[in-house]
């Protein structure tokens, strides 16, 4: 799978690595190997993957009285009302049930902690691949992870830490755990401390079953092809802007802040280079569309300058309260209860009809400035149209 404006590889099967294709590989400098081996390239497609992993988190969510949700493709399933159950069993279950209602493949690492059961995942992808599920139900079983785990593979420890641990001939996760205590706080501070603990079997890292509210949200893009015209970075803007928008109203937030910035391509020596960003405190905390795009529209009027070759914007809202908390004065002449009314009538109609089909005239239709995907999948979970069709 390729990074967005189909960059870079970012996601490589077993096969794409054993032909050497590295992370992070341009995908220029590997386009020969992909034609001689007929390997199958696609685009990045977030509407696709999205919708997937929303099956799979539904279907995990059924095994389990809670479900934290880690990322778009890994979650942690609190078992612990489950200890009397054959959990070996149950991982089958799970595994076997994913795949039988979603198609798709997932690996199931059960043990004592968190950090273990990361430990078990890995394990069982790189030892029990046929099986898929991992127990690690006792102290012998855990050991032999720990031992099998190299240091620079242990949840949480980056190439930073990995360096200094090798320093001290600390290879696995086995040897870790047998660190001083007091060394690990010294030199890895609290959290470090935490995954100690956590690998020796001692829970230390919260559970997060609620999904904690963003406490800023960024919409940026690099842009499919160079844009010159400010026409073109209204409507890039425009459409970056609606939707810090509708995340803003779908986490219930509002923001005191808007941050907007342009930048030219680096990498391309021959164009002239600019970037700027701005600041733009707004009167009063808002997650109303207009407001929004308005206040960016004129951020971008004060920064943007004609005659440079863009290749990207975005726009970023901080400093966010809770949307029953916003503090309004005096001067506020808006009609609240009205902007109110129809962001929500706008939101409601997009999720049932389609993304963004009601939108703001600033905002266009043409997405001239899209990125590239020339290797997009369909849209077969989502779209009538992309619907896969049988023939005799």
């Amino acid at each position: 799978m390729l990074s967005n404006n189909d960059g870079c590889a970012v996601a490589r099967s077993e096969e794409a690595k054993a032909l050497g294709i590295q992370m992070g590989a341009p995908e220029f400098m590997v386009r020969d190997t992909l034609k001689a081996h007929n390997v199958a390239v696609f685009s990045s497609n977030y509407t696709l993957y999205g919708d997937m992993s929303d099956r799979v988190m539904k279907t995990l969510a059924a095994f389990v009285p809670r479900l934290e949700l880690y990322s778009i493709d890994e979650a942690f399933l609190d078992m612990s009302e489950l200890k009397y159950n054959d959990l070996l069993k149950l991982g089958m279950e799970i595994k076997n049930t994913v795949k039988q209602h979603v198609g798709i493949p997932v690996t199931v690492g059960i043990a004592p902690t968190k950090a273990l059961a990361k430990i078990a995942n890995r394990y069982a992808k790189k030892k029990h691949k046929d099986l898929g599920v991992h127990w690690l139900a006792n102290s012998d079983l855990i050991k032999q992870a720990l031992v099998a785990t190299e240091v620079g593979d242990i949840w949480g420890i980056g190439r930073r830490y990995e360096t200094l641990l090798q320093r001290y001939r600390v290879n696995t996760a086995f040897d870790f755990i047998n660190l001083p205590e007091e060394w690990i706080r010294v030199n890895m501070t609290v959290v470090g401390q935490r995954l100690w603990n956590e690998l020796r079997g001692v829970q230390s890292f919260e559970w997060e079953f609620e999904i904690p509210a963003k406490k800023n949200i960024c919409t940026s893009r690099s842009f499919g092809k160079l844009v010159n015209r400010k026409d073109e970075m209204i409507e890039a803007l425009s459409n970056y802007a609606a939707s810090c928008a509708a995340k803003l109203r779908r986490q219930k937030s509002a923001a005191r802040l808007l941050h907007v910035f342009i930048k030219t391509n680096q990498h391309r020596m021959q164009d002239k280079q600019y970037g700027r960003s701005i600041n733009i405190q707004l009167p009063i905390a808002t997650n109303n569309t207009v407001e929004i795009v308005k206040h960016a529209l004129k951020g971008l009027d004060i920064i943007f300058k004609e005659g440079y070759n863009f290749n990207k914007c975005g726009v970023i809202v901080s400093d966010l309260v809770p949307e029953e908390s916003i503090q309004y004065n005096l001067f506020d002449t808006a009609n609240r209860h009205r902007n109110t009314t129809v962001m929500k009538t706008m939101d409601k109609l997009n999720a049932s009809l389609g993304k963004d089909l009601v939108r703001f005239a600033v905002q266009g239709f043409e997405k001239r400035y899209k990125l590239r995907a020339e290797y997009l999948s369909k849209l077969y979970t989502t779209n009538l149209a992309d619907l896969p069709t049988l023939r005799n």
